[in-house]
């Protein structure tokens, strides 16, 4: 990523019917199912739209399909203009 100012973002899908199937099925091959399918789409996601090494994706959220991921200020605009994606917003601390 070199010396490029990236912050945490966190990152909301679109309404995916594939993914309401997977969440409601809470059986453990059923959870381990959704993790993956999550991890690959958002991997896809940032893969398809951001240069390979300019980001970092640090967890994919299954409660709310969505991901958080270190970029730049640039690149959350880019991901915010993607038909996929719903919210893009930066982590914000509290102190």
């Amino acid at each position: 990523m070199g010396d490029r100012n990236t912050e945490l973002y966190f990152v909301f899908m679109n309404f995916d019917p594939e993914y309401e199937s997977l969440r409601a099925d809470r059986s453990k091959e059923g959870v381990e199912e959704l993790d993956t399918y999550l991890s690959h789409k958002h991997d896809q996601l940032l893969a398809k739209l951001l240069p390979p090494y300019s980001y970092r994706k640090k967890s994919s959220l299954a409660i709310v399909d969505g991901f958080s991921v270190e970029i730049t200020k640039e690149q959350a605009a880019i991901l915010r203009s993607a038909k996929e994606v719903r919210v893009v917003e930066k982590n914000q601390e509290i102190a």
